[in-house]
């Protein structure tokens, strides 16, 4: 029996598949609404829904590359206090990048933005944003006194 997977069945196959299996299990997958039988309509059905998928996605990935332009033409400025030597106290934050970036008209979250080292020393340091698993932008972040 050949079926369609609506949800990722564990060492059968990912969503979306189609995959042959034992017309008991088969009964069983259609019943527990993890899968349908692949039939020639059902298939026409996948096949429109996998492209409408990747036009999302590509329309998708076109609007990461713009903001990825407009995050890497700017530099945020933070600043900080710093003690005798010019040491910061503290550092910045994933969640105040975030939030500077939302006062400048950009909604990111702070699990997006990756920091390789933290960000307590004075000058600029360049942060990874990824905006989509196939589009990172790199923004700069600036310390002062």
């Amino acid at each position: 029996m050949k079926v369609i997977l609506l949800k990722d069945v564990k060492k059968q196959g990912k969503k979306d598949d189609i995959i042959e299996v034992k017309d008991g299990y088969g009964n069983y997958l259609i019943n527990n609404k993890l899968a349908v039988l692949a039939t020639k309509g059902s298939s026409k059905v996948l096949k429109f829904q996998q492209e409408k998928a990747a036009l999302e996605e590509n329309l998708l990935i076109k609007d990461c590359e713009d903001i990825k332009k407009k995050l890497e033409s700017m530099t945020l400025n933070f600043k900080v206090n710093t003690g005798k030597n010019g040491q910061v106290f503290g550092q910045i934050s994933t969640k105040q990048i975030s939030d500077e970036l939302k006062k400048k008209g950009f909604d990111i979250d702070k699990r997006k933005i990756k920091l390789d080292v933290p960000i307590n020393t004075l000058g600029t340091t360049n942060v990874k944003i990824l905006l989509h698993k196939k589009v990172e932008a790199t923004l700069k972040i600036h310390l002062q006194k």
